[in-house]
């Protein structure tokens, strides 16, 4: 069998990989030349995915039995429209354009009952730029990009006078202004096959503080966490609000006092070494060696094998980088450090830190997300963090 896949950068070599362990041939698709996937696929091609015409017509002519996504944002749409266009299985567009427009997704929820925030869409490309007293707000307030997905151009807002300031700075792009809903955040891998939901990881945010608030690390959250059957319940019922029938998905989801309330959720598998590495360290499950096994009709599951006691953390320190320790200066360090009770294992190292480097605050994905990560499995969350503790300074400090 032959798979496209649409957005071919670095994130995509995993399930190219993947697909190719199990005898597909993979058709790979990107407007970059030099994105990582289309030398690792058997066919790469330069194509600009955001003009969905020209995808759908290299895909006939190319021919393919199934698409395959990547963590890619916006252009979700364009897998969409090739199923579409092709007859293929999978997501539709309209299913697509839910999950990657904001205020669409919004308005699908609130009208199901699976959503009671305000949520304003603002078009600053119109040339009036809205007074934020128009706005039946409760601060804080979040306004962020109406399209896409992930952490990107986020403002955190306290009262009238920052969303003022806010407004005044936005360039020609939509955005979406809503109630920033208290809670503790989390993100979810999952599947859905023939419309049923499979939750596999149920992962707790380790987030910087406000106004940033972005995440630098999970903890992987058992079963036997309370917060996971809600949080499977509420997220089964936003799967089948959004009509998903076919796919992999990711979502963000706030455990807040009046119950789950879900971020964002887009069809397709998360980022930043989750899907790939995290979630099957976790779990034992590969959700994109599981998903090209469902569709070349081979048995699969995406029922977790178990949920190991791990983390996931990016270097997320400020300050000079005293040190560039490699995997096993590390684990060395750790054994020396602690009783054998009280040690964690270091599970998976990258760290692109140069010595003398200064690292500056977190504020965006964009500036944590180049640096590195470590993946350590413990007995509990307190010694995970401590170990996290000591790694990090480690590096920063003689």
């Amino acid at each position: 069998m032959k798979a496209v896949m649409i957005g071919a950068g670095e994130e995509a070599l995993h399930t190219i990989a993947k697909a190719q362990e199990h005898g597909v041939s993979v058709l790979a698709l990107d407007g970059s030349p030099q994105a990582a996937g289309l030398s690792a696929a058997d066919r790469g091609l330069v194509v600009d995915i955001s003009r969905e015409s020209d995808v759908i017509e290299t895909v006939r002519r190319e021919g393919a039995d199934f698409a395959l996504t990547a963590p890619i944002g916006r252009y979700l749409t364009t897998a969409g429209a090739v199923n579409d266009a092709l007859g293929m299985p999978g997501i539709t567009r309209r299913m697509a354009q839910l999950c990657t427009d904001k205020y669409l997704f919004h308005e699908k929820l609130s009208r199901a009952g699976l959503r009671s925030c305000h949520c304003y869409e603002i078009a600053p490309q119109a040339g009036i730029r809205p007074a934020a007293e128009q706005f039946a707000v409760k601060y804080p307030v979040i306004l962020k990009p109406r399209y896409g997905s992930g952490s990107r151009g986020i403002f955190y807002l306290k009262d009238s006078y920052e969303l003022t300031e806010a407004l005044s700075l936005l360039g020609g792009e939509d955005y979406v202004l809503e109630d920033c809903v208290p809670g503790e955040e989390y993100g979810i891998d999952g599947a859905v096959v023939q419309g049923r939901f499979y939750m596999i990881l149920l992962r707790k945010k380790i987030n910087t503080p406000p106004p940033a608030r972005q995440a630098v690390g999970y903890f992987a959250c058992g079963m036997e966490d309370a917060f996971w059957q809600e949080a499977h319940d509420h997220v089964e019922k936003v799967v089948h609000c959004l009509g998903l029938k076919e796919c992999l998905l990711h979502c963000d989801v706030i455990r807040g006092a009046e119950g789950p309330f879900v971020i964002e959720l887009s069809a397709r598998p998360s980022g930043h070494n989750l899907h790939n590495l995290f979630t099957p360290l976790c779990t034992g499950v590969d959700p994109a060696e599981e998903y090209i096994k469902y569709r070349l009709g081979e048995p699969f599951s995406f029922v977790p094998k178990q949920i190991k006691p791990m983390m996931i953390h990016y270097f997320d320190g400020q300050g000079q980088v005293a040190r560039v320790p490699d995997r096993i200066q590390i684990e060395t360090v750790m054994l020396r450090d602690a009783k054998e009770s009280a040690r964690c294992r270091l599970l998976a190292w990258r760290c692109d830190l140069m010595k003398g480097e200064m690292l500056g605050t977190v504020c965006d994905g964009h500036s944590v997300m180049g640096r590195g990560y470590y993946i350590l499995e413990g007995t509990d969350r307190q010694q995970l963090e401590k170990t996290s503790g000591q790694i990090m300074d480690y590096i920063l400090y003689q």
